[in-house]
Formats: C-alpha cells, structure tokens, sequence
C-alpha cells in the first residue's frame, strides 16, 4: 500500500529555464554547424571558427578542429543568447521579433564588435556572397531562438491557466 507504482509516477517537465537553454544549445550547434556547411562550400569567407579569434592564438583555430570548437562555443554562447531572448522578447508570439534579433545580432557581430575579430574585413569590404549568407544564418537563427522560446512561453502559460481553471 505505501509502495509508489510505476504507472502513479508522473515525469516531471522540463522547467521552462531548462527549455530556453536546450532551445539556445541545439540552436547555436545546429545553425553554426550549417554556416560551417556554407563556409566550406565557399557561400561565406568566415566560418564558425570566427568565435574564437579575440580568445585563441595559433594557426590551429583557422583548421577543422578550430572550426568545431567554434561550433561547440557558439553553441555555449547561444545559451546565454536565448536568455536574453527571453528577457525582452518572450511573451510576443509571432515571428517578427525573432527574425529582428537575429538581425540585430548580425550588425553586432560584423559591425559593432568587427574590430574584436582579427580575421574578419570590415562590413564595408566583405564580399556579397559572405554578408548575405551570414545575414540569412542569422536571421533564421533569431527566427529559431525566437520561435520556440516564445511557442514555449506560451504554450506553458496556457496550460497552467487550464490548470487553475480545472
């Protein structure tokens, strides 16, 4: 009688703080690893790798290896990307601000912080090929982040307003 049976027992959900950071992680490993894919078939000058330029010394980080660490820390990084998503744009479900953050994030990248990558031109002397690739990455990357921490916020909303209802 006081024992728990396998079928009583209900799998908790992943709290919403744990969503946004798997939606950050395969966000940032997914999208990175397609601008590599675009990197090494010549779409875009830069490639993943582009993340470790101000921290990594070495010729090793312009290489495959330097690409999948690239790949990894972007993927770390996007985490703390998908808070800041969360913070000022999470309760707007439609696609608009996702794509905007994504944009956003591309003219820090390669405008504002351009001076920080010793291996990226300036914005004014990247070739057409490169800015409208990276542009497109990123704006689908805003576009995922964006999407899915808002679906989340709301389907997670709605269901605890069914609950309080019941």
């Amino acid at each position: 009688m006081g024992e728990i049976k396998e079928q009583d027992q209900t799998e908790e959900a992943l709290s919403f703080n744990g969503s946004i950071a798997l939606i950050g992680l395969f966000g940032g490993l997914f999208w990175s690893l397609i601008g590599y894919i675009a990197f090494y078939l010549n779409f875009a000058r830069v490639g993943p790798a582009l993340a470790l330029m101000p921290w990594a010394l070495g010729d090793w980080k312009n290489g495959w290896l330097g690409q999948l660490i690239g790949i990894v820390f972007i993927g770390l990084v996007s985490i703390a990307v998908a808070f800041l998503y969360r913070l000022l744009f999470a309760k707007i479900n439609k696609p608009w601000p996702g794509l905007l953050y994504g944009l956003i994030l591309w003219f820090i990248i390669f405008w504002l912080f351009n001076p920080m990558f010793p291996g990226l031109k300036p914005l004014t002397q990247l070739d057409l090929n490169t800015i409208i690739t990276t542009l497109c990455l990123y704006i689908v990357y805003g576009l995922f982040i964006g999407y899915s921490i808002s679906y989340e916020y709301h389907e997670r909303t709605s269901h605890e307003s069914e609950a309080i209802q019941s």
